[in-house]
């Protein structure tokens, strides 16, 4: 999981075009997250949450969710700031609540539901933090060859599980044990090896 955080004084000065990241191309994305990261007036931070950190049964997704943007915040500010986040959580005053209470008492959070795609700070922040988010899974493809999106839902991110797991008994480092997916593919090994005992 990949959050991104983004700062500069005047928001208008931001690029033409930020948007949700679920809004724009590959492409653009990665031309819209080169011009932030090249720009000496944003400011710019990422955090991310690995599977060891998601699959630790002491956590939970939501307080992952505000770790995640606590860590990207961090990585900006100083103190005595003001942002918006986009609100992961039914409660927008209580997720705002907690990614304050993640960062410091010196930063005042808001969050609003859809604030990616009202507020081009936000927007901004949503494209960093997917390009990084589509850069690692390419990272991984390079390295373990079809990986698919990343996300258990994709059939290729599900057939390379299977695979990984028929040919190494294990789940790959990089997928989440905490995954139905995951767990389907380790049990269908296991009964594939039940099958032929």
């Amino acid at each position: 999981m990949f959050a991104a955080a983004v700062a500069i004084d005047d928001p208008d000065d931001l690029p033409d075009g930020i948007d949700d990241s679920k809004n724009l191309s590959p492409e653009r994305r990665e031309e819209l997250a080169a011009a932030l990261r090249a720009d000496e007036a944003v400011a710019v931070g990422v955090a991310e949450i690995t599977t060891t950190r998601i699959d630790d049964p002491e956590t939970d997704m939501n307080t992952l969710t505000v770790a995640a943007h606590g860590e990207a915040i961090s990585r900006i500010v100083s103190g005595g700031e003001r942002g918006i986040v986009d609100a992961c959580d039914t409660s927008e005053s209580r997720f705002a609540r907690r990614v304050a209470a993640a960062v410091g008492p010196e930063i005042t959070v808001e969050a609003e539901h859809g604030a990616d795609e009202t507020h081009a700070i936000v927007g901004a922040a949503s494209i960093v933090a997917k390009v990084e988010r589509d850069a690692h899974v390419a990272r991984l493809a390079e390295q373990h060859g079809g990986v698919g999106s990343g996300y258990p839902s994709d059939p290729n991110t599900r057939e390379f599980l299977r695979e990984y797991v028929e040919a190494h008994g294990e789940l790959p480092e990089c997928a989440r044990a905490s995954w139905q997916t995951s767990k389907d593919a380790l049990a269908a090994r296991e009964q594939a090896g039940l099958d032929q005992f």
